[in-house]
């Protein structure tokens, strides 16, 4: 059974809204888009070369697929090992209005998100890979369905824009697995679900 895996970038403050560039989502009037690329140096780039390798099949949020699918199809270079796995491993697309996707190899999920998305981890070889896709990442770490996150934190606050976690988020505990700092200052950091958060406290014992 694979692992679902998801990877995302966020701000300071937690925005994961269009990372790549201007038009990439520029909804709710959101105008600072691109906000990720000035920080993409070499160890970024050989980070998600490292993550792309084990991917064994894609599942993507509409607003992240639908950016995806206008990009990585032109992409043809066979060297390129980002767009080779994107072109050629399975894909499914969370949505309730797409019926006809044109990008080959994608299925779309529609009902029981969680019953969906079991069944795909039970059925994919190597990681379930989740990049991008906030809203559905966040969904899914509610369900308590994703294994792992690799969390990419970019040392910019930007103020406005949707974010990963925000009031009303299931409270969820995680165990750091790894990580590091590119020479740029982005944090990766990974983490496993565990569930629940364990509490405590610091005050001092009734009889001290």
């Amino acid at each position: 059974m694979g692992k679902l895996v998801s990877t995302i970038f966020v701000t300071l403050d937690g925005v994961y809204q269009a990372p790549g560039g201007p038009q990439e989502d520029p909804s709710g009037g959101f105008d600072q888009g691109g906000w990720s690329f000035p920080l993409g140096d070499d160890d970024f780039g050989r980070f998600v070369i490292e993550v792309f390798d084990r991917a064994g099949a894609f599942l993507l949020g509409r607003r992240t697929y639908d950016i995806f699918a206008s990009y990585w199809p032109k992409m043809t270079d066979p060297a390129d090992p980002i767009a080779t796995r994107l072109n050629a491993l399975p894909k499914y697309v969370v949505s309730s209005t797409l019926t006809s996707p044109e990008w080959s190899g994608t299925t779309v999920v529609g009902g029981d998100l969680a019953k969906e998305v079991q069944a795909l981890k039970e059925r994919t070889e190597g990681e379930l890979q989740i990049h991008g896709s906030g809203a559905l990442v966040r969904s899914l770490l509610d369900l308590r369905l994703i294994d792992t996150l690799h969390l990419l934190t970019f040392p910019v606050v930007l103020g406005a824009g949707r974010r990963l976690f925000e009031e009303g988020a299931v409270p969820t505990r995680f165990r750091r697995t790894g990580g590091r700092v590119t020479g740029a200052g982005v944090s990766i950091q990974s983490y496993d679900l565990l569930g629940s958060p364990e509490y405590g406290s610091y005050a001092l014992p009734e009889d001290a």
